[in-house]
């Protein structure tokens, strides 16, 4: 009876950690969500640079990119990017427009949640 208890004991852990090991994928992780720009000069610097890294066991891929108006334009890796392996995706935004506005960008990839929203914040 301790034998079977054992085996069946040692069945469910070893199928635990294969599931966990397949499950965690390619995995996004960035050094900042949110940039503010503080305020922002008519014509200034438009382009914001955020740095992720893949912290997954699994190429990254990001499939699309998307601004939440024509003024936020992101351009992105169109490579996978490895394990450990870090790459930007930019953000320029049309400063021709003045006052305070938010913006964001959404990410589609292959990771498990599959979709990342970061927002920009001018001021």
């Amino acid at each position: 009876m301790k034998q079977i208890i054992s085996v069946l004991a040692f069945v469910l852990v070893g199928a635990y950690c294969a599931s966990a090991q397949s499950a965690a994928g390619a995995v996004m992780t960035f050094d900042v969500t949110t940039i503010d720009y503080g305020t922002v000069e008519k014509g200034g610097d438009p382009i914001r640079k955020f740095k992720f890294t893949n912290t997954g066991n699994e190429p990254l891929i990001i499939k699309t990119a998307k601004g939440s108006c024509g003024c936020t334009v992101p351009t992105y890796p169109k490579e996978p990017i490895m394990p450990g392996e870090s790459n930007v995706i930019e953000v320029r935004y049309d400063t021709q427009r003045v006052g305070a506005f938010t913006k964001t960008v959404t990410l589609t990839t292959n990771e498990a949640s599959d979709t990342h929203t970061s927002p920009s914040k001018v001021t």
